[in-house]
């Protein structure tokens, strides 16, 4: 098969469908090599299953939520540049890595720090190099919850390429894990395997 990616849009409905089914169908539908597909979906499981594999075979991940319906948005990473606004959109392999684990910015008004937090994915989206990912771990995860103020720019930096990486134990103790609008569930390990392979680490 050609390493060419077709530009159409791929759009693959798997709701009612119990996993495997839905990873299934991505599988198949990601051998064509589309640049961009669009998978429904209306169960947790198969949510995170078909992001964890979108995003092990080289695709960004973001994720709408709509009354208990899925709609994974996957972007090939390599492609990225061609298909949007003509920056560069996918992470470099030594770009930093950035930690939050709070869902405000600095210390003192919280009510400040929702906006400065705001401002800084804002402005993230603007720099020359995106980082190579973004941690959210403890408090931080609410950030990308599906009422997050900062939620737009969350998923532009996941469709670019930046592996948005969401603390699953910190999802089970804030009970967010049905509100998870972008990245995916990991662990502490991936966490910290992801900052050892960084160029730099970013700690917020």
């Amino acid at each position: 098969m050609s390493n060419e990616l077709k530009s159409k849009l791929v759009e693959l409905n798997c709701q009612g469908l119990a996993c495997p089914q839905p990873v299934i169908m991505t599988k198949k539908a990601l051998e064509q090599k589309p640049a961009e597909i669009t998978v429904l979906v209306d169960n947790l499981a198969a949510k995170e299953n078909v992001a964890k594999f979108a995003a092990s075979s080289g695709y960004g991940v973001s994720i709408e939520n709509a009354d208990g319906i899925y709609r994974l948005n996957l972007l090939a990473k390599q492609t990225a540049v061609n298909i949007a606004t003509g920056k560069e959109l996918a992470a470099d392999a030594e770009a930093p890595a950035i930690l939050l684990g709070r869902n405000t910015l600095g210390t003192g008004s919280e009510e400040l720090g929702a906006i400065l937090m705001k401002s800084f994915f804002v402005s993230l989206l603007e720099l020359p190099q995106l980082p190579r990912a973004v941690m959210l771990i403890n408090s931080g995860v609410y950030l990308a919850a599906t009422d997050s103020p900062v939620l737009p720019p969350l998923q532009e930096l996941s469709r670019r390429g930046v592996a948005i990486m969401v603390c699953g134990t910190c999802l089970d103790y804030f009970s967010l894990k049905e509100k998870l609008a972008v990245g995916e569930v990991t662990n502490m390990y991936s966490i910290l395997s992801e900052l050892t392979k960084a160029g730099n680490t970013i700690t917020l």
